[in-house]
């Protein structure tokens, strides 16, 4: 046994929860055990760090690590997320996300947490389809792919989840693949130790439902595709948009320093109570609660 399934181990429920529900050979369990290596690299206690997912096959991974773990509502783990972060800014705080979970019903959770810069990580798999509620196509579907919603070809363009989030305003963007494992686990790493909003989108296989839908039968077919389809950063540099099309980029799209919100929130705060009027509203309204918890104990 390798040292690195032992530190898988020390990171898991393996008692309780798995094997997992997954599908053999999804790329999740890849993105899985990537994320629990970047968390060992740094050094964290497992009280340290606080994995939140939605609705679908992502947000079955908190069920599977041994961290404090919120499994909330269709796309709204980020809106969930940041409150945790508000609360316990100490902790180091991973959200899980499914392309649909992500861009569609949480689509207006995702772009205001790139806005807003808060200190913590989106890991965000995206398999390009509805893995989990039955194939239909997500927002990141490629235009003429199949759903079980379009047997004859998604009709709409798909999202480009790296560049929302840079256009939404995330202060660290990054996309790899399950294919590329080891930049994987260093981009996760990356990403929490980057003090701001970060982003890393998984390019990740679903071959039960995208891949028997578009001609690739196996796992083994989706990471082939990965393979030939990815482009570094610095090459794409030098590639028109022909040559770009039906590839993607990787490796880190943004890294920038900027003010980060809860920060930002505190000094604010700090501001605020040294002012006279600030100071009076605040004994005003602690008043207002004794009076309050007088009543109540009539």
């Amino acid at each position: 046994m390798s040292r690195e399934i032992e530190t898988a181990r020390e990171y898991l429920r393996p008692a309780k929860k798995l094997p997992t529900v997954w599908c053999p050979g999804c790329g999740l369990g890849i993105i899985m055990s990537a994320m629990v290596r970047a968390i060992h690299r740094l050094g964290f206690e497992k009280n340290d760090v606080a994995v939140v997912s939605g609705i679908g096959c992502t947000g079955r991974m908190p069920a599977y690590v041994d961290f404090n773990t919120l499994h909330t509502t269709h796309g709204r783990a980020l809106a969930f997320a940041t409150g945790l972060k508000l609360a316990r800014p100490s902790l180091n705080v991973i959200t899980a996300m499914g392309d649909g979970d992500a861009l569609a019903i949480g689509g207006n959770h995702f772009i205001h947490s790139c806005r807003r810069n808060i200190n913590m990580t989106a890991i965000v798999a995206n398999n390009c389809i509805y893995g989990m509620t039955g194939g239909q196509y997500s927002p990141t579907t490629p235009h003429g792919k199949r759903g079980t919603t379009a047997p004859y070809g998604n009709p709409e363009h798909e999202f480009d989840c790296a560049k929302l989030a840079v256009g939404a305003g995330a202060s660290f963007v990054a996309r790899t693949s399950v294919y590329h494992v080891r930049e994987l686990e260093k981009l996760i790493a990356k990403a929490i130790e980057h003090r701001g909003f970060s982003v890393v989108e998984v390019m990740a296989n679903c071959h039960t439902s995208y891949g028997r839908m578009n001609k690739f039968a196996t796992p083994v077919d989706m990471l082939r595709w990965m393979k030939d389809s990815a482009v570094s950063v610095a090459r794409a540099k030098d590639m028109s948009e022909e040559e770009l099309e039906g590839k993607f980029t990787r490796g880190v799209i943004r890294e920038r320093r900027m003010p980060e919100f809860i920060e930002v929130y505190d000094q604010l705060g700090e501001k605020l109570t040294e002012t006279p009027a600030a100071i009076a509203g605040v004994k005003k309204l602690l008043e207002s609660y004794d009076r309050m918890a007088d009543r109540l104990k009539v």
